[in-house]
């Protein structure tokens, strides 16, 4: 706050710093060239690492999308401060955040929650510190989970009424997701899909083609992409979500991913599980607006792949 001018009892006002610029949206547009063009002078590289430094907010929720399709009548906030929030963490990307959501990247060697035997090194205990900064009864709440050895795109909810409104709806309001994986051999198809109903037996995994009234039904889909090298790159879409799916399908199928132990592989050229889920696509709990976030697939998957 800032002392203004002496009113009629002779004490000082106190007047609000604005923390922010304002530009209002007229036409519609992309963030990125809105920016650009409201900031006269400044260059793209400038607009994304601003973006990137979430200090850019639209209608008071933080934007990190270059290509946000802006609408008219909305706000686009810049930050006169420094981010006290900025986020880095060398396991974890944070790729979207608002008032009821985060969306993250997670690193393979991380947990997606905690469990009674590793609380702190998490994704969930990383995040519930982050938004701790805020406030210290801010948490984060568990949506869904990747396997600790698979990297990729997850999401968390900020509030339990936002918890719940995901996971009892998850069917409908998420519209793809998506992951690439490394299998061994070559693929006989170029593209199909697995069904079975899986059972969760602690330490595995166990498929079944028929209902046992144990087993969950679990759907896969899905297509290669690129043969090489005695491996085949596959793109998996999930109809379902249960524990370990891809994993079984592939093996299954008689092509375990690498590096799975477990469910089948025998070699482990990457020194990690090839398993990334790359693509998340959602309708927003709250605002109902479809949001898409995609990630390349991992460096080192692209190189096995390369002819030799």
């Amino acid at each position: 706050m800032s002392r203004g001018k002496n009113n009629k009892s002779g004490k000082p006002v106190a007047r609000a710093v604005a923390k922010y610029t304002v530009y209002n949206v007229n036409e519609p547009a992309e963030l990125m060239d809105f920016l650009m063009q409201k900031m006269a002078g400044i260059s793209r590289s400038k607009v994304k690492t601003m973006l990137t430094n979430r200090v850019i907010l639209v209608d008071n929720i933080i934007t990190t999308q270059y290509n946000f399709e802006l609408k008219p009548g909305m706000k686009v906030q810049v930050s006169k401060t420094k981010n006290n929030r900025e986020f880095k963490n060398p396991m974890l990307k944070l790729v979207y955040e608002d008032a009821y959501i985060i969306v993250v990247e997670k690193k393979e060697g991380l947990l997606s929650v905690s469990t009674e035997h590793q609380k702190e090194r998490t994704a969930q205990h990383i995040l519930n510190e982050y938004v701790k900064r805020s406030h210290r009864n801010n948490r984060i709440f568990v949506v869904h989970r990747l396997d600790r050895e698979t990297s990729g795109l997850m999401m968390y909810a900020k509030d339990e009424k936002t918890q719940n409104t995901l996971r009892d709806n998850w069917q409908d309001i998420v519209t793809d997701r998506r992951y690439v994986a490394i299998v061994s051999g070559e693929m006989e198809k170029d593209g199909g899909t697995v069904e079975s109903w899986l059972t969760d037996r602690k330490l595995y995994v166990s498929s079944s083609p028929y209902d046992d009234g144990e087993g969950k039904y679990a759907v896969t889909h899905y297509r290669t992409i690129k043969r090489a090298n005695g491996y085949s790159l596959v793109e998996l879409d999930l109809e379902t979500g249960r524990k370990n799916q891809i994993r079984v399908h592939m093996s299954e199928l008689g092509h375990p991913v690498i590096g799975d132990e477990r469910y089948g592989s025998e070699c482990n050229p990457l020194g990690r599980l090839a398993l990334h889920a790359f693509k998340l696509c959602f309708y927003h709990p709250i605002t109902g607006e479809l949001m898409q976030f995609e990630t390349p697939y991992p460096a080192n998957f692209k190189t096995l792949m390369l002819k030799k």
